[in-house]
């Protein structure tokens, strides 16, 4: 078999995906390729080879058109326009048994031309908003998927069938609990620590509304750490210029990082205390332990009943910044209200925790490989 692993958007997916490469390569001898589209995935895939160990696995980028690297050199600040990279690339990718991608994005291969490999898919991440939920999951042959959660919601809508998907737990937290973690975080003193993980989606971030009286709020009350790790993409088309002037603001008890390789790693979250975030599914790799949570909702979004926000039920909600460090230290009190409601879901979302979810998913994508070459 010839397999092709797809990261077509930024490299911080690879972290969910590259442990299945390489557990792949080692059980069956296959051939395995990774393709990319961000220059720095080879980096991010490096560290994780050295993590899993086991057979080298080939790195190729993915060809690009003068008209591609154009848009991307150009433009880039509007995407990585993944389509059109995927559709230079189609005759290449034809060559193989099986492509497996870590976003729906790659579901398009089919109408772009695809039509002997087989399209699998793991999502990156095991959150609740919609957009993890979209029609075109069901253009994929295979879909394995960290935990009952997904399952159950994809099922409903149709997006899976019975004998097109496995449940596997989490790849990245496999990744994770390989990646030494060795560096010390760079504050003054020991204290409870905050991690505030904002996203980047325009409508759902607490970023613009947040961050200037958090950090003014850390300043004055120096009794705990923070540690500023938005989603990589809030500052991954951004100056360097701009990304200095932010780690720039690192204080004693401040850790402002705006894109290193902690903040895809999950070295954050293992480190924090207190989770502090708006719509992330990272919350939920926080709370392979249950811990404090505080949710910010910046856009005044009636949430209470939309499956979007399952995840705002696991700690308190502020709607008003003036609140917001009164509610951050009364978190470890209030825990134990949000406790036991932190363990089933974490449960649903993240599935068998237990070491090995990359060789759940090597098992499946084997058995259902083989079923198919018979049929």
């Amino acid at each position: 078999m010839r397999i092709a692993f797809l990261y077509i958007a930024e490299a911080y997916q690879c972290y969910h995906g590259a442990g299945i490469a390489h557990e792949l390569a080692r059980r069956t001898g296959w051939t395995v390729v990774d393709y990319y589209n961000d220059p720095e995935t080879p980096h991010h895939l490096a560290r994780i080879a050295q993590a899993w160990g086991g057979p080298a696995i080939e790195s190729r980028a993915l060809h690009k058109s003068p008209l591609t690297r154009a848009l991307q050199r150009g433009l880039g600040r509007l995407g990585m326009f993944k389509t059109l990279v995927m559709r230079d690339n189609i005759a290449e990718l034809n060559g193989y048994d099986a492509i497996i991608a870590v976003e729906d994005t790659a579901a398009a291969l089919r109408r772009l031309g695809i039509t002997r490999p087989k399209l699998i898919y793991y999502p990156h991440g095991v959150g609740d908003r919609a957009r993890g939920f979209v029609p075109e999951i069901a253009i994929f042959d295979l879909v394995l998927l960290a935990g009952e959660k997904t399952a159950a919601r994809m099922l409903d809508a149709g997006m899976i069938r019975d004998g097109g998907y496995a449940l596997t737990g989490s790849v990245k937290l496999d990744t994770a609990d390989r990646i030494a973690r060795t560096t010390a975080l760079p504050f003054d003193a020991p204290r409870a620590t905050v991690l505030y993980n904002a996203h980047k989606e325009p409508k759902l971030t607490s970023w613009h509304r947040f961050i200037e009286p958090m950090l003014a709020g850390f300043a004055a009350d120096r009794s705990m750490n923070l540690i500023v790790a938005p989603h990589v993409k809030l500052f991954r088309r951004r100056s360097e210029a701009l990304r200095v002037r932010w780690r720039a603001r690192s204080t004693g008890n401040v850790l402002v990082d705006p894109g290193s390789d902690r903040s895809v790693d999950m070295s954050y979250a293992a480190a924090a205390d207190i989770y502090v975030g708006d719509v992330s599914s990272q919350v939920y790799e926080f709370l392979t332990v249950p811990r404090p949570c505080v949710f910010l909702n910046a856009h005044g979004i009636d949430w209470r009943d939309d499956p979007s926000f399952a995840h705002w039920h696991l700690g308190d909600v502020v709607d008003d910044p003036a609140d917001l460090m009164d509610v951050i230290r009364a978190a470890p009190a209030r825990h134990a209200l949000y406790r036991e409601r932190q363990a089933a879901m974490a449960a649903a979302s993240l599935g068998d925790t237990t070491p090995g979810a990359a060789s759940r998913a090597v098992e499946a994508v084997i058995a259902f490989l083989t079923k198919e070459a018979r049929a």
